[in-house]
This record gives structure tokens, C-alpha cells and sequence, in this order.
């Protein structure tokens, strides 16, 4: 994580400093898939999150003078992402909504490696299953610091939340998962025995 930090805060830099494309063309590649699942968490298309990434990066480069007064880019990022979304939400349906408790969050769950393809798809499904259950709020928090790697501090300053609150409503969602577990673990036992 330290390593990634001092990488975006050279291509950061690079960006403010030198109008550098290819440090643009970096940044953008290092966020797109992240940003795309968590915009879409918001919008539910991917047409319209990959548009909302696109005018996230189009915001950034005609800022690009002002980057360095940016203290955390990736906290930056996240939260004109946010706003993009939400503003989206607002102009495109006929009740918007106006907290993150009131949205319905779809959660992304990728499987990225070897080990983790050996899940049997079910137990993914229960996954799955399980966080759509999670509140809103909860189930954006779990997504932004499990699947998007972010630190507490940075999905509460996104959302605008304590640090508190990102580490209690984690520790629901953990809970919440874990319980569901054991239950479908002795149950997909039982029915092989």
C-alpha cells in the first residue's frame, strides 16, 4: 500500500507538474476498474459508471494545475466519483435519493486468482446473497475497503463518515458474512454425506 501511495503521488506529480500524458494514462489505469465498480455500485450500468470514470479523469486533467494542493488523490478520486454518481441518480430518475442509506449499493464481488476460482460457485452465490442483504451504507463501506483496497480513513473521508463508523459498520458486515458461512458450510456437508 505504501509503495502504491508513492506511486500515484509521483504520476500526481508528474501530471501537476509536466502536463505528462503518460503519467495521466497510468493514473487512469491504476483506478479505471476500481472506480468503474464502485460507480457502479451507484448507477447500475456499466456504460454509464465507465462514462462517469471517463469524466472523473476529464475533471482531473482540466485541474491538473491545482493537483498538488490535492493532499490524498485517491480520497479525491473517489469522492468527485461519488458526487458524479450521485448528481447522475439525481438528473436521470424521478425519486432521487438523498443519503447513501436510501441507495440501493449493488456489491461487486470479484474473483481474481487461482485459489480463490476454487470457491464452488454456491458458496460465491451465499456470498453474494449475503451482502445484498447488508445495509446500504455497509455494504459501499465493505466494497470500498475489501474489494477497492482502501484504508478507513479514506472511504470515511469519501463518504463523508467517522472512521468509527467504517470500522463498525466493516465489522457488521464480516460478522454478517462469517455467520452465514458456517450455517452453508454444514449444510452443503450434510447433503454430500
Amino acid at each position: 500500500m505504501v509503495k502504491e501511495t508513492k506511486t500515484i503521488q509521483e504520476l500526481q506529480q508528474r501530471i501537476a507538474l509536466y502536463e505528462d500524458m503518460e503519467a495521466y494514462h497510468a493514473l487512469y489505469n491504476a483506478f479505471f476498474n476500481n472506480l468503474r465498480y464502485f460507480c457502479y455500485s451507484f448507477v447500475k450500468s456499466n456504460e454509464v459508471a465507465e462514462e462517469i470514470v471517463s469524466d472523473v479523469f476529464i475533471k482531473l486533467w482540466q485541474i491538473r494545475n491545482r493537483l498538488m494542493e490535492v493532499d490524498n488523490l485517491r480520497v479525491y478520486i473517489y469522492s468527485i466519483a461519488k458526487n458524479f454518481s450521485l448528481n447522475y441518480i439525481t438528473r436521470n430518475f424521478k425519486h432521487p435519493v438523498t443519503s447513501l442509506d436510501e441507495l440501493d449499493i449493488e456489491p461487486v464481488v470479484r474473483i481474481g486468482n487461482p485459489e480463490e476460482l476454487c470457491i464452488s460457485s454456491d458458496l460465491v452465490s451465499k456470498i453474494r446473497q449475503t451482502i445484498r442483504q447488508l445495509p446500504p451504507q455497509c455494504r459501499l463501506i465493505f466494497q470500498m475497503v475489501k474489494e477497492d483496497g482502501m484504508r478507513y480513513k479514506e472511504v470515511a473521508e469519501v463518504l463523508n463518515i467517522s472512521v468509527l463508523t467504517v470500522r463498525n459498520q466493516l465489522a457488521i458486515a464480516t460478522k454478517k458474512i462469517a455467520d452465514t458461512l458456517p450455517a452453508y458450510l454444514a449444510e452443503a456437508i450434510r447433503s454430500r454425506v
